[in-house]
């Protein structure tokens, strides 16, 4: 091994890269090479090296540098200096002749362009790279690495023009050295919100490219699908990126990011399991490869959030080190004002489901039960006061989950400050609840592992703080009506959509069925989607008793989910009473249950009517294939109906 190979990689980079601004700054070959013999024994190991023979490796590894680099001031080709005669004065300034002294050692090292290229992009202007560009003097392999610059400085535009060209040729010829000019050409499609233009380069790919980047083609539009929910299709584009690279490390790190994305947190933790060992019995992958792997048989949604680090926003990095601190902390009980008779229930910024001139009375709450109202902790009390200043959004009106002002959160971060030096933060809902209002204004919290691994923790510390607040106290039931219950409600109705889109059915019911027992109004509809998980699992005689509890209900789910629910107890007259009952209040339903096809209606931003078309379609879409699967029910309901 010869010293050069023995110099650390930083070194030698940092070397290589002040030579060639050297040679670009002063344009002077013996200035240069003068300067080589003063910089060359910080970046090598000197042992074993005399003065002399410094100077000889230092003259060797200037001419390379020198003949390699491109000159602006000669349309960026470089000054090529000619190897000395033998007779000739020695360039390293031993005084020897060249063929008594350098001449005598091995050939200097061999450079690429493409490295020296690399090295001197950023220091180019502007104008200077626009006209190597037109000279075609630069690498095509280094177009990638352009395009990345030119859209991290928002000009998307410059990089699809570079970039397309390379994929006008046969592309079964591209290898997987045009992997990153593909990458970055999606990207620059993404910027300029070009997706049938990706969509069809995408295609047009994996049909027509080579393995390598029929592959990476694949794996670009799995990744697609996950970002958009559709998980059947982005199965089927990975099964196509695994026939195309059955063994690459970007098919092992695709195949965990799926199954995290679909919270099938066990089989990610079997399958990193098994890359792992494969991957490592291959030899030559990267570290951070197999570390990744190794995390994930650990926990997969955190082995991706920590992955992304480095490119995700530094505000929700630091949060997340906020709550990994913070939430473990032993749950408190919350303090309480406790009532006699139910609050009123008449706050006029509560925003109702439906309007109230158009709904049934329903059945009086009696008075059974502790009413009651979530108050701060004294010790709580300055610390909230300080946070209400320093947050900048509001809380969501009425039932909402997003504050209209919400994106402020993420524009300073004297709040994420207080955090910091403020772990007992955890233990006020309220505070929790603003994280939470945060987080769904994020842009990147939409990703299910950053859901999983930010806002999970937060709104599962808050179901820690209520729980043992109901246990200390006497409490039975938090109205929505006292504004000081809505930051817990609110969180625990959070924790049930995430619950119920992780696929944990028996968590998410729970949720629901905690939630009406606490607050029967019942001001966000879960009634419906417990009626509906009822049903899908079989508890008739919950669903049942459900109904019973809102017997003039106008939503769709309790009423025709006491109708099933009958039916499959085998109460069929009593479930033809209900059917007609329900008819009577939304006769749209049955149509849109019966039909196998049928025209989706245009549905209003701000809601449905009760009764009309817009609620028959949506209540079709939730639950036909329950009411399909059921032996007879449908042709039992169209002879009741006729």
């Amino acid at each position: 091994m010869n010293h050069l190979e023995q110099a650390q990689p930083q070194d030698m980079e940092q070397l290589l890269q002040d030579a060639v601004r050297h040679i670009l700054e002063y344009r002077n070959f013996d200035g240069f090479l003068r300067w080589m013999r003063t910089a060359m024994p910080t970046a090598v190991s000197e042992e074993g090296l005399s003065s002399d023979d410094q100077h000889r490796l230092a003259t060797l590894l200037g001419l390379a540098i020198w003949n390699v680099t491109p000159r602006p001031d000669n349309d960026f080709r470089p000054l090529t200096t000619a190897t000395p005669e033998p007779d000739a004065p020695c360039p390293c300034g031993s005084a020897e002749t060249y063929g008594n002294c350098c001449g005598q050692q091995q050939v200097g090292p061999e450079l690429p362009a493409e490295l020296i290229w690399d090295l001197m992009l950023e220091d180019l202007t502007d104008a200077d790279l626009q006209r190597a560009l037109q000279l075609q003097a630069v690498p095509q392999a280094l177009f990638a690495r352009i395009a990345d610059h030119w859209l991290a400085i928002d000009r998307p535009g410059r990089a699809v023009a570079l970039l397309e060209p390379l994929f006008d040729t046969d592309l079964s010829r591209l290898d997987a050295h045009s992997e990153p000019a593909l990458d970055a050409l999606c990207d620059a499609y993404d910027a300029l919100d070009h997706w049938k233009k990706k969509q069809s380069f995408l295609l047009q790919v994996a049909d027509q490219g080579s393995r390598e980047l029929k592959a990476a083609a694949w794996q670009r539009l799995s990744v697609q699908f996950i970002d958009e929910g559709e998980f059947d299709y982005a199965f089927d584009a990975f099964l196509q990126a695994q026939r195309n690279s059955p063994d690459g490390p970007a098919t092992a790190l695709l195949e965990i990011t799926l199954l995290a994305a679909q919270y099938r947190d066990e089989h990610a933790r079997a399958r990193a399991l098994f890359w792992h060992h494969k991957l490592r019995r291959q030899g030559e992958v990267e570290d951070n490869i197999l570390q990744f792997l190794e995390r994930a048989r650990v926990d997969p949604q955190e082995a991706l959030v920590s992955s992304q680090a480095s490119v995700m926003d530094p505000m929700l990095v630091r949060l997340r080190a906020w709550i990994k601190a913070s939430v473990e902390r032993d749950p408190v009980a919350i303090g309480v004002v406790l009532f006699d008779d139910p609050l009123e229930d008449a706050d006029g910024r509560q925003l109702p489901l439906f309007d109230t001139t158009e709904l049934p009375v329903l059945p009086t709450i009696g008075n059974s039960g502790r009413f009651a109202a979530l108050c701060s902790l004294p010790q709580l009390r300055q610390l909230e006061h300080t946070w209400r200043r320093l947050f900048p959004v509001g809380k969501p009106y009425s039932t909402g989950l997003t504050a209209a002002d919400g994106e402020r959160a993420w524009q300073q971060d004297a709040w994420l400050r207080f955090l910091e030096i403020h772990p007992e933060a955890a233990d006020s809902p309220d505070i929790l609840d603003d994280i939470a209002t945060a987080l769904y204004a994020h842009p990147e919290s939409s990703l299910p592992w950053v859901s999983r691994v930010l806002l999970q923790p937060v709104l599962e510390r808050a179901e820690a703080l209520l729980l043992t607040t109901l246990n200390s106290y006497e409490a039975e039931r938090l109205p929505w009506s006292d504004e000081r219950n809505r930051p817990m409600l609110r969180m625990q109705f959070r924790l049930y959509l995430l619950r119920a889109e992780s696929g944990e059915r028996c968590a998410a019911t729970q949720v629901l069925e905690r939630l009406l027992a606490l607050n029967p109004r019942d001001h966000h509809g879960v009634r419906a989607a417990l009626m509906n998980h009822y049903l899908r699992d079989g508890e008739n005689n919950k669903a049942l008793e459900l109904a019973q509890q809102f017997p003039t209900d106008v939503l769709a789910d309790l009423a025709y989910g006491e109708v099933l629910a009958l039916y499959r107890l085998g109460q069929q007259e009593s479930a033809a009473h209900a059917l007609h009952e329900a008819v009577g209040r939304l006769p749209r339903i049955p149509r849109f249950l019966l039909r196998k096809r049928i025209k989706r209606p245009t549905l209003a931003a701000n809601g449905f009517t009760p009764g009309g078309e817009e609620q028959a379609w949506l209540y079709r879409e939730a639950m036909r294939d329950v009411w399909e699967a059921e032996p007879g029910l449908l042709a039992w309901m169209k002879k009741v109906t006729a």
